[in-house]
């Protein structure tokens, strides 16, 4: 069998290691699965804790995606054995994938995610806590749950409200797709670097004077990124979302979501993005557009660990509830495009309903990302 995660330490002229982690699926598009989520936990935890790994450069196979996501396959198949009710199976990936999330936020040194092609949903939560974050000419970044019923998770809850002019707000509702210059301007990447310059940033990495100071090495890596950003802004493309910053705000500018998805999709715009985004939210699981609007307002006053609780307990409940299960079921096995939503609009979604999904399912002690931020 081959190996779902490639790893590899790279020694540095000063005697100091790269690491480096490659997901390795690239028929998939690098989907995060639970094998690739028990292979990266421990190794990158072992790194975390060895003097001698200066930083971790985490990368996807192939040219097409960093990664496109979870494997959405795998956890239809468990909600299918449980519909209407809890899947085990569902809250033990969960769990896995948010505890890797929260380990590449807090990690002891400096992470290098090499953002190129798709990166989306699951490879978006990887990416976003890294902290030096890389985009290139075709990365596309996306967080598309609307269209499956689900919502912006790993993580979003933190990021997506930490995006300027409520375009947080705008991305989660729509799952519009972005660029590097979206990415840079909403604050989900740091550098912007073509891909035919990857190897040369890697020969980089093993040049530098590593020391034993968090800090001065951030300083190190981000200098020899800035000096080959330089070689490449002219290739960065120009950015959808900040052209539409002000239309995105004016649309947003309410004070609930049946008003706000209503203002999005009936304003006339003549933009294909913007259109595209209209489109995506008018078909996509109104439950979903609640969901997106609650965990953004109660997630403004929590912390990250506080956000990946609340996820988990949205995300299981995600699962039994029913339109995860549908929405996937249209878009990705029996591709029809037509899911049949258990509401017609944001309107008409019972607010019981959106309720008993943030009633949490587990008291503090009992909740599985119980010790997370401890």
């Amino acid at each position: 069998m081959t190996d779902v995660v490639l790893f590899q330490e790279l020694t540095c002229d000063n005697g100091k290691k790269i690491g480096m982690a490659t997901l390795n699926s690239e028929r998939s598009l690098n989907a995060l699965s639970g094998d690739m989520l028990d292979a990266l936990f421990p190794q990158l935890m072992l790194w975390h804790q060895n003097d001698e790994i200066s930083a971790v450069f985490l990368q996807g196979s192939g040219d097409k995606a960093f990664c496109a996501g979870g494997d959405i396959v795998h956890l239809y198949n468990q909600m299918q054995s449980h519909v209407g009710e809890y899947a085990p199976a569902i809250e033990t990936y969960f769990t896995k994938e948010y505890k890797l999330d929260y380990l590449i936020h807090t990690f002891n040194k400096p992470i290098i995610v090499w953002g190129n092609g798709i990166v989306m949903g699951g490879g978006l939560g990887m990416m976003v806590g890294a902290s030096h974050r890389v985009v290139t000419e075709s990365s596309r970044l996306a967080m598309p749950e609307i269209s499956i019923g689900l919502y912006p998770d790993v993580g979003g809850t933190w990021f997506l409200n930490r995006m300027p002019d409520n375009c947080g707000l705008f991305l989660g509702l729509t799952g519009a797709s972005i660029n590097a210059s979206d990415a840079k301007y909403t604050g989900l990447a740091d550098f912007f670097i073509l891909n035919d310059k990857k190897q040369k940033l890697i020969e980089a990495l093993k040049s530098i004077k590593w020391g034993n100071t968090k800090s001065l090495n951030h300083d190190k890596l981000s200098n020899v990124m800035h000096e080959l950003e330089l070689y490449s802004n002219a290739s960065l493309p120009v950015s959808h979302v900040r052209a539409q910053k002000s239309l995105i705000e004016h649309v947003t500018n309410h004070d609930n979501i049946a008003d706000i998805v209503n203002a999005i999709v009936t304003v006339e715009v003549e933009d294909k993005w913007f259109n595209k985004a209209q489109k995506s939210l008018k078909h996509g699981s109104a439950v979903s557009g609640h969901l997106v609007y609650r965990q953004l307002e109660e997630g403004k006053s929590l912390s990250l660990a506080d956000c990946f609780k609340m996820e988990l307990n949205l995300s299981v409940k995600a699962a039994q509830y029913g339109e995860f299960v549908e929405g996937v079921r249209a878009l990705l096995i029996d591709k029809d495009f037509n899911p049949q939503w258990k509401f017609t609009s944001v309107a008409d979604v019972d607010i019981k309903v959106i309720d008993w999904f943030f009633d949490s399912k587990w008291q503090n002690t009992e909740h599985p990302l119980s010790t997370l931020g401890c």
